[in-house]
């Protein structure tokens, strides 16, 4: 029998701790591919059927938002962090490689 959590299921896992992180700080981590890595501090606004919003401050007080992909979440190229404690949340690596 296999235990393994169906891919849907988690993205909804996801989906549900955002809902209940919203109007919070977070720092988020994200992979834009080819060595471009973007890390930004920033507030959790909204969370949507397939996305969620995170308003992050920019240069000279500006404020910008910018929207991710709860896949992006489970895959890892988008990381979250909490402000306060520097914690992970969310973390879908795996425990054990894979065969």
């Amino acid at each position: 029998m296999d235990t393994e959590i169906p891919s849907v299921n988690r993205v909804d896992d996801i989906r549900d701790e955002l809902v209940a992180l919203q109007g919070q700080r977070i720092k988020v981590r994200a992979n834009m591919g080819r060595s471009r890595i973007v890390e930004r501090m920033g507030t959790l606004v909204g969370a949507h059927p397939s996305l969620f919003v995170v308003e992050v401050e920019e240069r000279r007080g500006r404020r910008a938002r910018q929207s991710y992909q709860y896949v992006d979440v489970l895959t890892n190229t988008v990381e979250l962090y909490d402000v306060n404690t520097g914690e992970r949340i969310l973390d879908f690596t795996p425990e054990e490689p894979l065969q």
